[in-house]
């Protein structure tokens, strides 16, 4: 293993063309045996990551938790959850992770805590108009039922009634998500101190930044107002000027504040934003140079395989951005969608959960690999940043077919079984064997999986793929290394070029060109171009749903 002494040096801008890696802790690797991903089985695979090519890791929340939204209702944001190790593994983890060349960033939910964070059940023994009620939304009902008609993300009301100290029938507090999931009023200056304050807590031991849960979400109108139920467009909607609790404009103060912390540092600190909002325009305007980082780029997750529908994402997304002077950031898949293989492999759809898309008959996993690898090298060659979700670089699919009895997403339960939920993308990964835990555990563990994974995994394992020329994972390897090693990748500008229908061609200087073939057959590659990569066999012409990375003279 590298040690400190000789570890690489890390840029202070490495953000602007990162590739990072998101770690579902849960997923990744148990160190224990307990069934559970945990810290111990992220420290036992890190040399795994710095050979995968990546520079940064992603940690899905580690806090203590009573685990109704696996984590992200958090009761305490300064320790770590036993159940994935301590304070001390956790040092090592970060220390060991910087040896070898990897930014750690940690998740942080500022939305909401857990019901069961201190301040909340400080607020529930302390009584209407007491200042620990103050740190939440906490108000009387209307008539018999709940203060507006706002509905949780998870499905049924956003309200929740609770039982006063004397027993009687009380306030209702607001929860965009879970019940166990209470929103924090960020109008309230002790709030907004003390996330700040949690900031620096790990700030200060060598993280390197955050992803912002639901970033959109922490200001809500004051006054509360109802969003009409018959209005289901805006009540679902992800944001816009007047929404009542979705991005409103209030929110960028906060992270104002946020990035004046992070520039406090000698070795800046970074923010990567979830914000699910209505356009391009409103995302940037969490990236202005005094506010965050980087945000995913959702509009591109949810873009279908078409070449004039991704080729329009692609310029909005960097025209957008280039206001404002800050880099893109792709991602295909996250802890929340479904996988792309899966989606990929099924007709165009609207949405990206189970819900949305065609039922399982209609998909074709082969068809959704095929296009999973073009998609990586086309998402590669982009300008700006990347994130790959654990299981990406093998190839890894929706799990559909989880048993009722397993599943543990909230949206299953809430919605009483009406919306599958997100358990499927959740599925521990196969590192090796032919039979589960798939190494995912260590030998001799008798304790199984917190998801159970299919039979079919065993032919995607690290340990099955690992050496074979063919295989998705030697594909993200060689495109991570030759995009570490190539001048015109990463940051840099973008050139778009002629081709025939149906085929997104761009170059990025250098000479470095990518092909994307979406068209209805396989079109002739450049005369006189170098290969540098490809997706499928070439025989001078680049097939169907294929990609390749060309040098030209």
């Amino acid at each position: 293993m590298t040690t400190a002494a000789t570890a690489p040096t890390l840029r202070t801008d490495w953000w602007r063309d990162a590739v990072v890696y998101q770690l579902y802790i849960r997923s990744f690797a148990d160190g224990n045996g307990d069934g559970l991903g945990d810290v111990a089985g992220i420290r036992a695979r890190l040399e795994y990551l710095r050979d995968l090519g990546v520079d940064a890791l992603w940690i899905n929340p580690w806090y203590p938790s009573p685990m109704a939204d696996a984590g992200y209702d958090v009761s305490d944001y300064r320790a770590v959850e036993p159940a994935f190790g301590s304070e001390e593994d956790a040092a090592a983890m970060i220390a060991e992770a910087k040896a070898l060349g990897l930014r750690v960033i940690l998740d942080i939910v500022p939305n909401h805590t857990s019901d069961e964070h201190a301040w909340f059940t400080a607020a529930l023994a302390a009584g209407p108009g007491s200042p620990e009620r103050a740190r939440y939304h906490f108000r009387p009902g209307r008539g018999d039922g709940p203060p507006n008609d706002w509905r949780s993300v998870f499905g049924g009301p956003a309200w929740t009634q609770v039982a006063e100290p004397d027993g009687t029938a009380g306030e209702w507090y607001l929860h965009l998500f879970d019940a166990k999931q209470p929103d924090l009023n960020w109008d309230h200056p002790e709030v907004r101190a003390e996330f700040e304050s949690i900031l620096r807590f790990w700030f200060d031991r060598g993280v390197d930044g955050f992803r912002i849960d639901v970033a959109h979400s922490l200001v809500k109108d004051p006054a509360l107002p109802d969003v009409g139920e018959e209005d289901e467009t805006l009540l679902n909607a992800v944001g816009g000027a007047g929404h009542p609790f979705w991005d409103r404009d209030g929110v960028h103060e906060v992270y104002r504040g946020w990035r004046r912390v992070a520039d406090s540092y000698a070795d800046p600190k970074v923010f990567v934003a979830e914000a699910w909002v209505a356009s391009p325009e409103r995302l940037v305007r969490y990236l202005r140079p005094d506010e965050l980082h980087t945000a995913f780029n959702f509009d591109y997750l949810g873009t279908p395989w078409d070449p004039a529908a991704l080729r329009a994402t692609i310029d909005s997304s960097l025209a957008s951005n280039g206001t404002v002077g800050a880099p893109a950031t792709w991602v295909m898949s996250n802890h929340d969608v479904v996988r792309h293989v899966s989606r990929l492999g099924r007709p165009p759809a609207s949405g990206h959960s189970l819900n949305d898309l065609a039922p399982v008959e209609e998909l074709d996993l082969e068809l959704g690999r095929r296009r999973a690898r073009a998609a990586a090298l086309l998402m590669l060659a982009l300008p700006g940043g990347a994130y790959v979700y654990q299981g990406d670089e093998l190839g890894l699919w929706e799990v559909e077919d989880l048993p009722d009895a397993v599943r543990q997403d909230p949206t299953f339960r809430r919605t009483g079984g009406a919306e599958i939920g997100r358990d499927g993308c959740r599925v521990p990964l196969p590192w090796s064997g032919t039979a589960a835990p798939f190494g995912f555990s260590p030998d001799g563990a008798t304790a199984r999986p917190w998801l159970p994974q299919p039979a079919a995994f065993a032919g995607v394992t690290v340990e099955a793929q690992d050496g074979d020329p063919g295989s998705m994972l030697t594909l993200y390897r060689a495109a991570l290394a030759l995009r570490r090693e190539h001048p015109a990748l990463g940051e840099g500008p973008l050139e778009w070029l002629p081709g025939p229908d149906g085929v997104l061609a761009f170059s990025r200087g250098e000479g470095f060109v990518c092909m994307v073939n979406l068209s209805g057959g396989p079109v002739a590659l450049p005369a006189g171009a170098e290969v540098l990569l490809a997706t499928e066999p070439l025989d001078g012409e680049l097939p169907v749903d294929a990609a390749v990375w060309l040098t030209t003279a």
